[in-house]
C-alpha cells in the first residue's frame, strides 16, 4: 500500500469507494491479520476455509477499499528504549485541527493522534526514553505550537494491548 494511502484522514476518503458490507470470511481474515499480520495467504485461506485465490482476492480488495491500512509490528515501547507513555490532551484553537495534526504527526515518539469531543480536543499518545524526554517534548515542543492554547499530561503507569482474538 502507498504511504499516501495509509495517511488518509476522513477528510481523505473521497478517493476511496464506498465501504462494502463485510461477510463473515473478511471479518475472520481481519482478525487474522490483526493478530498475526505476517500470516501467509496459505494460512488464512486453510483458517477460513477458502482458496488461496479467493483469500489473496479478498485480502487485495479490503486493502484496496481502505479497510485495511497497513500492516506493522506492535512494539513492546520499554523494551525498544521508550520506557516512558504518556496521553496528552490538547486545548487548541478553533478548525485548526489540521495544521495542527500535520504538526504533531512530526513529534518524535507520537503514537496516536485522535480528534475528540468534549473537555478537550485532541488526544496524543506518546512514547518517549524517559520523563525528561517527555517534559520536552511538552513544555519545548507541544506548547510551542502556536494553535495549542493549553495541555494536559497523564503519565501512562502500565499498558496493555488488547489483541484481537484468533
Amino acid at each position: 500500500m502507498a504511504p499516501e494511502q495509509m495517511a488518509q484522514g476522513p477528510e481523505d476518503a473521497a478517493v476511496l469507494p464506498p465501504p462494502r458490507p463485510l461477510d463473515a470470511i473478511d471479518q475472520d481474515i481481519l482478525k487474522i491479520l490483526q493478530a498475526d499480520g505476517r500470516a501467509s495467504i496459505r494460512s488464512v485461506a486453510e483458517r477460513v476455509h477458502v482458496s488461496r485465490a479467493n483469500a489473496y482476492a479478498r485480502i487485495n480488495r479490503l486493502v484496496e477499499d481502505g479497510v485495511i491500512r497497513g500492516f506493522s509490528a506492535r512494539v513492546d515501547h520499554e523494551r525498544a528504549g521508550h520506557g516512558t507513555s504518556a496521553y496528552v490532551t490538547l486545548k487548541i484553537v478553533q478548525n485548526t485541527w489540521r495544521t495542527v495534526r500535520e504538526q504533531l504527526r512530526e513529534l518524535p515518539g507520537a503514537s496516536h493522534i485522535a480528534l475528540v469531543g468534549g473537555d478537550f480536543d485532541v488526544l496524543l499518545l506518546v512514547h518517549t526514553p524517559d520523563n525528561r524526554a517527555l517534559r520536552e517534548l511538552v513544555l519545548t515542543r507541544l506548547q510551542a505550537i502556536p494553535e495549542v492554547l493549553s495541555t494536559r499530561t497523564l503519565l501512562v503507569f502500565e499498558e496493555e494491548d488488547l489483541e484481537p482474538e484468533t
